[in-house]
């Protein structure tokens, strides 16, 4: 055995004042100290180490009084007639050993952890736990100053405490930002140790940044660049409590796909959620091997969501984000049995429906049983600071949103506009999906009509309501993307009630569905493909789109629709859907009396599209930018498979980051750069932006502003992010020329 030990200390990028005080020998338990004992041939060594991490770890991370271990150690030295620690022989430390972890399972009712991962996390989460949010202040953490003098330094020694907080304001003043500094009082003088630029929460750092402004230290630009844009979020989303947080079991750790976090019942199904949700429990959390878009409604229901596999830009994540619901996914330790309907944990345990999880989605961590959650708070300073932002950046930043409900979210985070509505999340409603399944395995055009007629309807219905929202901002609608096949059941079970709610046989229907299954749906029948196949789809949609808008013009409101074309990888094919969009529209035009100012532009999402971006552009009014699938046409990888070989490039230097996460600038980068000029040299004042899930990562968003596009578009809850990042990246620049 060759044991790592390790020591864990605060140590963010951002500042505040944190956990001064170190845990080291991290990874010692009762098997490595007995082998490094015999190994090294100096048991006193590992038994002193075994000793200091339980007396550090007890306190540190578990909050337990000092004075218990203390005692037991003084005690012993006592009873052994020694003065000096180093007088204690490696009998007396394994001695110490036993009685400290005996105190330690009767303060927390559990022994010591022996899992060296288990002593790391909890770590971690004590210096989380010692990050504060307050106002400006000093803070001093002095050893037994507070604990057992039980008064105050400055009545102690005045003239030190003076001196220090003249020291303080001075470093202050030099630094321009706040100190975390370390000291110590000798004789009577004080002796300044190091000064550091304390760590903070994102909150605090947003209100420090702002005080420093108000007090003449720093300027608006300056307070802009100190906050990290990505972290941003976490201040929009419920956190765990710190307490409940730090007796809470970890069960797994899975990928941060959605910031936040909930407690809830195990749900292995939408339907499941449904159920509990009608008899009025609302702590919920839906887990699945994978979500899929029949998933939405219990998604909307569920507290959190849990994936067992899927990346940053699965399905789940993307939905979550947009849903501002806290969601883990790719936590590919866990095993769902679907006819048990339990969870197969790594220890070899189980866990079934109803009972209780906790997930934390800023950091992909799954706890079990309840942990309190407490909600975000607003704050002055927040919105001082974002006011800021807004002030500064150049880029638009719209919201990916599918529902009045999202769009007013985005629209009050400060959204201008929806830059991508998927309206395939519109056809699973219940009410819908028999519609939409109908339309499916019509066998005729007729049938087919009659099944689109009967949803028209409602996709105004949802039009109608997102431009209202967002009060003649732009609005993008992308016309039905995903293969038909997604939309059908997928066990004979499920299969077979469709039948008979259809009127039809269980056989034909089956065929019907297997006839439909592709083997590779990404690149299969979807997107405009199906315009030329289904010509009435679009024609449904590009009426449903008018009407509404044509209805709200009545209403004295503004409407700017957008009409997508997803997946175009050729001018013909563009032009052939377009027409159909167009002899719609002016269809209804002249039916309603009314005209309606609208654009129609494509997503360009294939390669093919931007070597042939310039012809494109000559009969579009828009390109916006897919970046998911063409990161994965790019690359030739499945964004939800992915994360099971990435790992492996990030370890061995091929990639230094998940492309799905930040745009590969040398790649994908390359392509939206090229596809930019090849428009703008056709067009010059052609409207260009990307939403796919790049567009809320400070890093993408800066890239698209040195590109030069228009406006990015992402989920609701990162329209902050968004926006500081923009903001950011108008400052570099300006600070560059």
């Amino acid at each position: 055995m060759n044991p790592l030990l390790v020591s864990v200390r605060s140590g963010a990028r951002e500042s505040m004042p944190g956990m001064m005080d170190t845990i080291l020998n991290l990874g010692m338990n009762d098997v490595v100290c007995d082998c490094l004992a015999k190994q090294t041939g100096n048991a006193r060594f590992a038994y002193d180490s075994y000793r200091r991490l339980i007396q550090m770890y007890s306190d540190v991370v578990m909050g337990l009084p000092k004075t218990s271990f203390e005692g037991l150690f003084e005690n012993i030295k006592k009873q052994k007639g020694v003065v000096q620690d180093t007088d204690l022989t490696s009998n007396d430390l394994l001695e110490i050993i036993h009685y400290y972890k005996r105190e330690y399972q009767t303060l927390t009712g559990h022994p010591f952890p022996q899992d060296v991962k288990e002593q790391v996390l909890e770590s971690i989460k004590a210096v989380f736990r010692s990050w504060n949010t307050d106002r400006a202040k000093t803070y001093r953490r002095l050893n037994h100053i507070d604990d057992n003098w039980g008064t105050a330094l400055k009545e102690i020694l005045p003239n030190c405490y003076m001196e220090f907080i003249r020291i303080s304001e001075k470093l202050e003043e030099h630094y321009k930002d706040m100190q975390d500094m370390e000291f110590t009082i000798e004789e009577g003088k004080l002796y300044i140790l190091q000064t550091r630029n304390g760590k903070r929460t994102s909150l605090a750092s947003v209100r420090i940044a702002v005080d420093l402004v108000n007090e003449g230290k720093i300027s608006i630009e300056d307070a802009l660049l100190r906050v990290d844009a990505m972290r941003l979020d976490e201040i929009l989303h419920p956190i765990f409590e710190e307490e409940s947080l730090k007796a809470a079991p970890v069960l797994a750790r899975g990928l941060a796909a959605s910031p936040g976090a909930a407690y809830g019942k195990i749900c292995f199904t939408k339907e499941e959620i449904q159920e509990k949700y009608q008899k009025g429990e609302r702590d919920l959390i839906l887990v699945r091997e994978e979500t899929s878009p029949e998933d939405i409604e219990g998604m909307h229901l569920a507290k959190g969501i849990l994936t067992l596999r899927g990346g940053m830009t699965s399905h789940a994540a993307v939905v979550a984000r947009g849903m501002g619901k806290c969601c883990v996914s790719g936590c590919s330790d866990l095993v769902i049995n679907p006819i048990n309907q339990t969870i197969l944990l790594k220890d070899g345990s189980i866990l079934s429906a109803n009972d209780f999880i906790s997930l934390d989605g800023s950091s992909g961590m799954v706890y079990k049983g309840i942990i309190k959650t407490k909600d975000p708070t607003g704050s002055y300073e927040f919105d001082t600071f974002m006011s800021w932002a807004r002030d500064k950046k150049k880029l638009g930043i719209r919201v990916n949103a599918d529902t009045p409900r999202d769009a007013g979210v985005a629209k009050k985070f400060g959204a201008e506009g929806i830059g991508l509505c998927r309206t395939e999340h519109m056809f699973f409603d219940e009410k819908r999906i028999f519609n939409f399944r109908q339309m499916i395995i019509a066998p005729t055009k007729e049938k087919r009509m009659e099944a689109l007629n009967s949803l028209l309807p409602y996709q105004k219905e949802d039009f109608i309501g997102l431009f209202q929202a967002m009060k003649g901002e732009a609005v993008i609608i992308r016309l039905l993307d995903p293969p038909l096949h997604e939309f059908l059941p997928k066990t004979e079970e499920e299969i077979l009630n469709l039948a008979v709610s259809l009127g039809v046989s269980f056989e034909s229907l089956k065929e019907k569905v297997f006839s439909l299954k592709e083997f590779n749906p990404m690149m299969g029948h979807r997107g405009c493909r199906l315009d030329v196949t289904y010509p009435e789809i679009a024609k449904m949609q590009a009426r449903a789109i008018i009407e509404a808008a044509i209805e709200v013009q009545e209403e004295n409101i503004s409407v700017s629709p957008e009409i997508m074309i997803p997946l175009i990888g050729d001018k013909k094919e563009y032009d052939f859907v377009k027409s159909l969009l167009e002899e719609e529209i002016h269809l209804v035009e002249e039916e309603k009396g009314r005209k309606v100012s609208y654009k129609i532009g494509t997503m360009i999402e294939v390669p093919r599209a931007i070597v042939k971006a310039d012809e494109i552009a000559n009969v579009a009014e828009f390109f916006s930018f897919g970046t998911n699938d063409l990161t994965q046409l790019t690359f030739g990888f499945s964004r939800d498979d992915a994360n099971k070989f990435l790992k492996d490039y990030y370890e061995n230097h091929i990639l230094e980051n998940n492309p799905f996460t930040s745009i590969d600038e040398e790649g994908v980068g390359k392509l939206v750069d090229l596809a930019t000029r090849l428009a703008r040299k056709e067009k010059k004042n052609i409207e260009l932006g990307i939403c796919g899930e790049h567009g809320g990562d400070p890093k993408s968003i800066d890239f698209c502003h040195r590109i030069g596009l228009d406006y990015v578009s992402c989920s609701p809850y990162r329209i902050p992010c968004a926006i500081l990042a923009a903001a950011q990246a108008s400052i570099k620049a300006n600070q560059s020329k």
